[in-house]
């Protein structure tokens, strides 16, 4: 009788986990369908209709779709880099070392995250303009340090800090240096974190619209804001832009993938540390 319950009770959880999943999905699903869908039967709510790959073949092959998506590659990508090579330096010094005012510089460093980007997006065109820098690969990449950068600094800072300070001194006493502690033995040890925490900053860069709608113009158009262009003053073709926005969304998915394991071990880290 317990055993009949049991399995119940499994049947019943699972039942309820694939309805929330379904309802938590369904956006994307219905996203996925709108691709296939032609213009005619845009708006029919049914599953039943004539699939098509037009959206498809006008997307990626009759429009500069790939050029958008190689612009925010290299801008997302080197936003990444850049706040990793200079991100990770700065972790460690704000978790092994004391110096006046080094919470608040930290926290200073956070809320850069957290402001809002239309604050400083006026300040930061003129800026642009003056410094020749305006609708440049290297313009973005700068400004999406506001981005990128404080999350990787916070989330890397507190893996430096779980991190015995007594490992890093007996490494001194065998005649380590000071570089080859840090490369060989404190950067395995933190790879979780850090690839979590780059992957983060690399959805958080490419999901940004605010930074390149006025910060770039016709040489440089991140995919963000150039699917904007599927949507006409006349019309909207739906269809496309779904495709424009599906695709889009394949290079965070495959490198998240790619990376799993140290993904699943880097964002759980910490979860039962007691």
């Amino acid at each position: 009788m317990n055993s009949n319950k049991k399995l119940l009770s499994a049947v019943v959880q699972n039942l309820l986990l694939v309805i929330y999943a379904i309802f938590a999905l369904f956006p994307l699903i219905w996203m996925v369908i709108l691709t296939f869908k032609p213009d005619t039967q845009m708006y029919t709510t049914t599953f039943v209709f004539n699939p098509t790959l037009d959206n498809y073949k006008e997307v990626l092959f009759n429009s500069d779709y790939i050029s958008y998506m190689i612009d925010s590659l290299i801008v997302s990508g080197g936003a990444v880099i850049v706040s990793v090579v200079a991100g990770v330096p700065a972790a460690y010094a704000l978790a092994r070392y004391n110096f006046p005012k080094k919470e608040d510089i930290a926290f200073q460093i956070l809320s850069f995250k957290f402001a809002p980007e239309i604050l400083v997006v006026l300040p930061l065109f003129m800026i642009f303009q003056k410094l020749r820098i305006y609708d440049t690969h290297f313009g973005l990449i700068w400004v999406y340090q506001l981005i990128s950068m404080p999350l990787l600094i916070w989330v890397v800072r507190g893996y430096f800090e779980d991190i015995s300070v007594e490992i890093e001194h007996a490494a001194q006493v065998d005649g380590y240096t000071w570089y080859q502690i840090f490369f060989k033995m404190l950067i395995p040890l933190i790879k979780p974190g850090l690839v979590s925490s780059a992957l983060l900053a690399f959805i958080f860069a490419w999901n940004s619209f605010t930074f390149p709608l006025i910060l770039a113009g016709t040489n440089v158009q991140p995919i963000t804001v150039a699917i904007t262009k599927f949507l006409g003053t006349d019309s909207a073709h739906y269809g496309q832009l779904a495709v424009a926005a599906t695709v889009s969304a394949l290079p965070a998915i495959i490198f998240a993938l790619c990376i799993q394991k140290h993904l699943v071990r880097g964002l759980s880290f910490g979860a039962v540390k007691g």
